[in-house]
This record gives structure tokens, C-alpha cells and sequence, in this order.
């Protein structure tokens, strides 16, 4: 896959007393070591914000590794700070881009893969930033076992159909709503806290949903 181009802003934001205590004391034990150690099945979230969709994933559903690949700081404090308070044992974390992540996974190893709201990078100049591209959707597909799934959501329309025309080209996903067809808010993604700001605003909210081949 090509690293040429940024596909996020590493953002720093401020961390929160919480979120920095949950880094400095707990960061060690979330953090992922080697992906062909994760116990199946697997939850691969990439791109988790603050982590609200993937500790509630982890917390519905004790028996699945979850592991979320993001560089946002806050973002990591603000999930590792909810598995503590919730005792959600099943997360574990990997801050890196996920392009360098991906080539690392093993074959057929993930059962569902979540990218929910990645940056849509609305620019006409600033496309090839964006995360959802074709050696994206190849490395997807190949880390799904056998009746794996994809789940994306995005509340930039653009966006929407970049994604469906990319993920409908991939040989190796099949749309589950049919080609050129988006899907319902699947049962996995909950609403979050980013995602009602946007509907606050007028947004809607496009799902799409792939399964392997």
C-alpha cells in the first residue's frame, strides 16, 4: 500500500488529567504487540476518534479481541480511560498509520473491520489523502477470514460515493446491499457523540457494508 500521502492529521488536541493518568499508567498494557498473537475473533476498528463505538463493541461482545489503530492521543487516553472504568478487558491498541498496520496483519485473521467517519479530505488537491483507496480495499479483503465483514460510515456525501465506487471495485468484497447500494446503520455501530453533533447540524449519515468474497 502507498505511504506517500498523509490520509490523517496528527492532531494533538489536550489531553484531559483522565486521559493522561490512563497513558502514563495503563498505555503499556493496551498496547498491541503482534497482531498474529490476537485471539479470534477479531475486531479491527481503524480510525476509533475517542474511542466511544469501540469500547462499547468490546464491552457487547467480551469474547472478541478488539483492537483500534489510531495516532490521536487524546483519542487512545479517552478509550484506554473507558475500558478502565467499564473493567472492558478485550482492547488493546496499535498508534500507528494504518497503511504500515495492515501489510503487518495475517491472512484471512479479522472478522469485522470498522471505519467509521475517517477524514474525507474534501478538497479536490487533498483526494489522494484520502484512507478508503483501492490498496486499501485489497488489504481489507485480505485480512477477512472466510465471511468477514466491513462496515464504513461516513456523513460526507462526496465521500459516500468515493467509497462505494472504491469498495464496489474490490474482487475480493461483495456489497451486502447490492452493488451501488448503501446499506442500514448496522446494529454494531452505535450512535456516538460525533455522529449526533452532525445530524444537530443536518448531516446524513451513509453506511455501507462489505462482506469477503
Amino acid at each position: 500500500m502507498t505511504r506517500d500521502a498523509r490520509v490523517y492529521v496528527r492532531r494533538r488536541g489536550r489531553l484531559t488529567t483522565g486521559q493522561a493518568r490512563a497513558l502514563a499508567d495503563h498505555a503499556d498494557r493496551y498496547r498491541l504487540a503482534d497482531p498474529a498473537g490476537c485471539s479470534p475473533p477479531v475486531l479491527l476498528e481503524v480510525g476509533f476518534g475517542m474511542g466511544h463505538a469501540l469500547a462499547a463493541f468490546a464491552e457487547a461482545h467480551p469474547g472478541w479481541t478488539c483492537v483500534g489503530i489510531d495516532v490521536y492521543q487524546p483519542g487512545i487516553g479517552s478509550l484506554i480511560l473507558q475500558c478502565e472504568r467499564a473493567g472492558i478487558g478485550n482492547v488493546q491498541v496499535v498508534e500507528d498509520d494504518v497503511r504500515r498496520v495492515l501489510p503487518t496483519w495475517p491472512d484471512a485473521s479479522v472478522r469485522l473491520v470498522a471505519v467509521y467517519f475517517p477524514d474525507p479530505w474534501p478538497k479536490a488537491r487533498h483526494h489522494k489523502r484520502r484512507l478508503v483507496q483501492p490498496p486499501f480495499a485489497a488489504e481489507v479483503a485480505r485480512v477477512l477470514e472466510p465471511g468477514g465483514r466491513v462496515l464504513l460510515a461516513t456523513d460526507w456525501a462526496p465521500y459516500a460515493e468515493w467509497m462505494l465506487e472504491v469498495m464496489d471495485a474490490e474482487p475480493g468484497l461483495v456489497n451486502a446491499s447490492g452493488p451501488g447500494a448503501f446499506a442500514k446503520r448496522p446494529s454494531e455501530r452505535p450512535v456516538t457523540r460525533f455522529e449526533s453533533r452532525g445530524q444537530a447540524l443536518g448531516h446524513t449519515v451513509r453506511d455501507l457494508a462489505y462482506t469477503k468474497a
